[in-house]
């Protein structure tokens, strides 16, 4: 078989599930409920707590210059557009999770309907949604926790709560000051973000305990968050001034359309429930109830939010690490902000364990495939937890939330996540047609229009990123198609034995 050929060869989905109910594979332990749960612990966090008041204001860099336009007001616009995009990326995936209800999310999806190559793409491009994804929330929870020690006149040392890359990009003079002020080892500023090391490490030892302990903590996490966002919404509902709404959106389309951009990081994680359909009970019927009620119940609450939020404050006064709570406090109400401050914590820390649990389990799946080593594919004897890929990444994104920025990761996130909706979206297309007679337990309604135009939207709200974004994600794919070509392509198990696509 040429190589060329061997690139585009596609896994056969038969072989995917039997994969998935063999003794090796995961533990089946969650319903739908959990997978609603996990979709709501997964989107509602750093984004509506964190990126909602960049999307409102504007996106500045260090030296205070524009680089994206905010929505204002309209910005419950944006939230609209992006539930649209969302919901339709989110059809493909009930469809195609229904089908191949396995670990490995749009990378084992990929593999069975664009081939091998494509699939490594997406494995290695989903790093940037689940592990990179992770830092900007871990660094986001580490602002909100500072500032919740704040509230009890508690000050850690700023140099122990601000990562060295934060201090370097930041345009306030003060923050930027710590590269002088900081002590220093070997001539180098010692910045550390210790509370965003310390919850990823706290996180990653709760997901070393089981699947269902991890769900649990899950459910108890997203409830709380449900009740504090209700609280700050009964809250601003009291304080809105109709003035704040006008212009209601001052930059126009254009506006509404970069603030979908900075703000697309609020929605990114309703696809890691299918990441989880290993351990989903009864998946053909629990994945798309899952993956498409999440979404519904965060589109309407991230509008209603939004609306009060812009409400309650000046939009141009929102370009704050925590603007729900600065809206809060100018309102007055000091101690429901610190409440929120303290919902927001919470929040952020399901966040950051739907995602922790997400990337392991795509590194599992590509180890099962031979494109990893082979410890990438084992899993625990008593938890059924693939406990070497999830130790790894806990320490990657707790190293690397140390020092990074958010405002950094927060711009690859959103780029990478919506690269693997658009391949998803065209994935069902191919597979209608590469596979008609499968049995398919969730359908995509017209098809054609859904997946097409999921997939269009989905590049609408890529081009509104910064183009050093896409230089930056153009290195990262290198990268990776660099380590496919030294390992995943010699070592691919679909190329050492292969086997007639059913």
């Amino acid at each position: 078989m040429s190589s060329a050929r061997q690139l585009l060869r596609r896994k056969p989905i038969s072989e995917l599930l039997v994969e998935g109910e063999s003794p090796y594979a995961l533990k089946r332990a969650l319903g739908a409920g959990d997978l609603i749960m996990l979709g709501i612990g997964a989107v509602i966090g750093a984004g509506i707590f964190g990126a909602i008041g960049t999307a409102a204001a504007g996106q500045y860099d260090a030296a205070g210059h524009l680089v994206r336009s905010g929505a204002g007001p309209a910005l419950v616009l944006s939230f609209l557009l992006l539930g649209v995009a969302c919901a339709l990326a989110g059809l493909c995936y009930a469809e195609l999770a229904a089908m191949i209800p396995q670990a490995g999310s749009a990378y084992a999806y990929s593999y069975a309907t664009l081939g091998e190559l494509v699939a490594w793409i997406i494995g290695w491009d989903l790093i940037l949604e689940y592990a990179v994804g992770n830092v900007a929330v871990a660094i986001s929870w580490g602002d909100y926790f500072t500032s919740l020690l704040g509230s009890f006149h508690v000050h850690l040392p700023v140099w122990l709560t601000t990562g060295y890359r934060t201090a370097l990009l930041s345009p306030d003079p003060s923050v930027h000051g710590l590269l002088q002020n900081a002590p220093h080892v070997a001539g180098i500023p010692l910045l550390v973000n210790v509370p965003a090391f310390v919850i990823v490490m706290l996180i990653t030892w709760l997901l070393m305990l089981g699947v269902r302990e991890s769900a649990t903590a899950n459910n108890i996490m997203v409830t709380i968050k449900l009740l504090v966002l209700g609280l700050f919404i009964v809250a601003g509902l009291t304080h809105l001034d109709a003035a704040n709404y006008h212009p209601f959106a001052p930059n126009g389309f254009r506006g509404i359309h970069q603030g979908a951009a900075i703000v697309f990081f609020a929605y990114i994680g309703f696809d890691a429930i299918s990441t989880a359909a290993e351990e989903t009970k009864n998946p053909q019927r629990n994945l798309p109830i899952g993956i498409l009620g999440g979404l519904a119940i965060c589109t309407v609450i991230y509008m209603i939010v939004g609306g009060v939020l812009t409400g309650m404050v000046p939009y141009t006064e929102l370009g704050v690490a925590d603007p729900l709570a600065k809206a809060l406090n100018s309102a007055g109400f000091t101690t429901v902000g610190w409440i929120v401050a303290l919902g927001a914590i919470i929040s952020m820390s399901a966040v950051l364990l739907v995602f922790q649990y997400g990337q392991p389990r795509i590194f599992f799946a590509m180890g099962r495939d031979g494109l990893l080593p082979p410890w990438a594919a084992k899993v625990h004897a008593k938890t059924r937890v693939p406990h070497i890929t999830t130790l790894i990444t806990g320490i990657f994104v707790g190293l690397w939330s140390l020092i990074g920025d958010a405002g950094e990761t927060y711009n690859l996130t959103n780029i990478g996540t919506l690269f693997a909706f658009v391949l998803v979206c065209i994935g069902v297309l191919v597979l209608r047609h590469t596979d008609r007679a499968r049995p398919r337990p969730f359908r995509v309604p017209l098809v054609w229009v859904v997946s097409l135009t999921g997939a269009a939207l989905c590049l609408f709200v890529m081009v509104g990123l910064p183009f050093e974004t896409w230089v930056r994600f153009a290195a990262w794919l290198v990268i990776g198609l660099a380590l496919y070509i030294c390992y995943g392509y010699r070592h691919s198990k679909l190329h050492v034995t292969p086997k007639a696509v059913s």
